[in-house]
């Protein structure tokens, strides 16, 4: 336990240490936020605050993890973060480049996290202390057949990549609600005895924690599709090597109440032609109706830390 404390002091402090200067570089690049015309106006003066901060806390936690966690287990999480930030890199870049607030095309984006997925999950069919068990909240654990494990992953590894993906929107919002959603995975990890990925999941806590030094309200720095792809696909890695992914649907609630706004909104808009928020996701709506971005965001990671407390209480259930 002791090492993974230290890991993630020492990717909080990496981030402490190096996130003035990556702030500086990219005003120098000229790596501005561009802000849709069409999203909340208060958000207009946002313009130009840098973006692609993920790979600061990324970069600090690849550090960290190297240094005190290089098992197998932990390079292939941290391989599968990466991969998933570097999709978002590519999107932030064409952004970035281009001036516009579209990067990479919706298939393009899809299909890289979908191959990514299938891969993994081929990966975790084959490791014997993996495996196709899943465990189920309410008590059990089903044994997929490879063919139903494997796209399974992909689409748990996509599903939580786009959800947190959606939240990031307004200032430290995904950064602290991802850290909270971690919280139930270091009790898990310290009582199964996992060390090295215990180590990887410390290291990316302290260094969404430093993080937030920058990115809390009014924030200097944005993550960007890469860093909101990779913890998405951190928090989806860890359900998968633990065999919790449907607990995710728990520890993560604040997300998947996100995403299902999303899903609503369009949903009902072309049935209806109606709105049922006054813009989706739904921490948008609650900027229309007045409430301080501040205020969205405290009360958005009380709600995702109850989601915790409560996948904590189920995790205990079962180990």
């Amino acid at each position: 336990m002791s090492k993974s404390i230290v890991a993630g002091l020492t990717a909080f402090l990496v981030v402490l240490i190096f996130g003035p200067k990556l702030i500086g570089q990219l005003h120098k690049l000229k790596y501005g936020q561009t802000v849709r015309k069409d999203g909340p106006q208060t958000h207009l003066k946002k313009s130009g605050v840098a973006t692609m901060g993920g790979v600061l806390f990324l970069t600090a936690t690849t550090l960290s993890t190297l240094l005190f966690a290089r098992s197998d287990e932990s390079m292939i999480v941290l391989a599968v973060v990466l991969g998933y930030g570097l999709i978002g890199f590519l999107d932030d870049f064409i952004i970035v480049k281009r001036k516009r607030t579209l990067g990479l095309k919706a298939r393009q984006k899809l299909f890289f996290q979908i191959t990514l997925g299938l891969i993994v999950g081929l990966w975790a069919a084959k490791e014997p202390h993996i495996g196709t068990l899943i465990y189920l909240p309410w008590g059990g654990a089903w044994e997929l057949p490879a063919w139903v494990f494997v796209p399974f992953v992909s689409l748990v590894l996509v599903a939580v990549s786009n959800a947190v993906n959606i939240t990031d929107g307004l200032d430290g919002l995904a950064a602290g609600s991802t850290a909270i959603a971690l919280i139930p995975y270091i009790i898990l990890l310290f009582r199964a005895g996992r060390g090295d990925l215990l180590t990887f999941t410390t290291s990316l806590f302290g260094s969404l924690i430093g993080f937030l030094w920058f990115n809390a309200y009014p924030a200097q720095i944005f993550m960007g599709d890469t860093g909101s792809l990779a913890l998405g696909a951190a928090l989806g890695s860890l359900a998968v090597l633990t065999g919790t992914e449907l607990f995710l649907v728990v520890i993560g609630g604040l997300f998947v109440l996100e995403t299902l706004s999303d899903i609503i909104q369009v949903f009902v808009f072309k049935k209806t032609g109606k709105r049922v928020f006054r813009m989706a996701p739904i921490h948008h709506h609650f900027e229309l109706s007045g409430w301080p971005e501040t205020k969205i965001v405290m009360r958005f990671w009380a709600v995702a830390l109850l989601f915790a407390v409560f996948g904590i209480a189920l995790f205990l259930r079962f180990w």
